[in-house]
């Protein structure tokens, strides 16, 4: 590890579970196994914790998408506060895409602000959602939160990698959207990547084979190689957006939390 990194702040990285679904691996590759099996989602949001701050990474979904086979579980911010977090204390969202999925319950956030991708504001409000094709991860009512947080001055934009704080970073990879982003984290374990949906499950990443809910193959491809130069190389750092085996490898961080939440770093 170079110097300058040996000073950066060791953060604590969680995963908090708010909902699940129902799924087989038929729906979760590009290119179809045509042995078809079950592989379920899970739905997340993370929190990264040091200094005295605590940082969250994406929104979820709330009440306002209880719809087809997703079973809410809990709201993220419910989920956040069973964790010891108050989302009313929340300074500082980051936000990986625009996907209902990641970009609900701003409400319970009235005091953040968010990091979003330029061009994922403009992939979201702009003429590719003219396309059903396009539309199919959006909820208008999400994003129009987000136009009012534009005319709030709540929402801080970057272009390509910019730094949230010490020893935290994004970085745009596109692919399963046009402004996807990923979040790099210094831990006490080393970077860690927070993936989102740049890489949906481990099986994703494995088999280089992406999830089908795409707008760049390519791109999506690239992506899960530069998740990897971003963990140094070490793809146990690399944690993705949905995959249920996480909540397996690690560890709650108290019994009451068993199967709600886990420490990553």
């Amino acid at each position: 590890m170079a110097t300058h990194e040996m000073t950066l702040p060791a953060y604590e990285v969680y995963a908090i579970k708010y909902a699940e679904r129902a799924s087989s691996s038929h729906s979760t590759f590009v290119f179809k196994d045509p042995h078809d099996a079950p592989m379920d989602m899970d739905y997340f949001v993370w929190t990264i914790s040091g200094g005295g701050r605590t940082y969250v990474v994406d929104l979820g979904f709330d009440r306002r998408y209880e719809r087809g086979a997703r079973n809410l579980l809990r709201t993220p911010a419910e989920g956040l506060e069973l964790l010891g977090v108050n989302p009313a204390s929340v300074e500082e969202v980051i936000v990986t895409h625009m996907h209902y999925d990641h970009a609900g319950s701003m409400p319970d956030f009235p005091n953040a602000k968010f990091h979003l991708q330029d061009t994922e504001m403009s992939f979201a409000t702009g003429r590719y959602l003219k396309h059903k094709a396009f539309r199919f991860g959006n909820f208008v009512e999400y994003t129009v939160d987000f136009v009012r947080a534009v005319y709030d001055d709540r929402v801080i934009f970057t272009d390509g990698v910019g730094e949230i704080a010490p020893g935290i970073t994004v970085h745009r990879v596109g692919g399963h959207t046009h402004g996807m982003q990923i979040v790099r984290v210094n831990t006490r374990g080393g970077w860690l990547v927070l993936a989102s949906d740049a890489i949906h499950m481990y099986a994703n990443m494995e088999r280089q084979n992406p999830y089908p809910a795409v707008f760049n193959v390519h791109e999506m491809l690239e992506g899960s190689r530069t998740a990897l130069k971003l963990a140094d190389g070490n793809a146990d750092m690399i944690i993705p957006g949905h995959d249920p085996i996480k909540m397996q490898r690690y560890s709650a961080p108290t019994a009451k939390l068993d199967g709600i939440a886990v420490r990553l770093d």
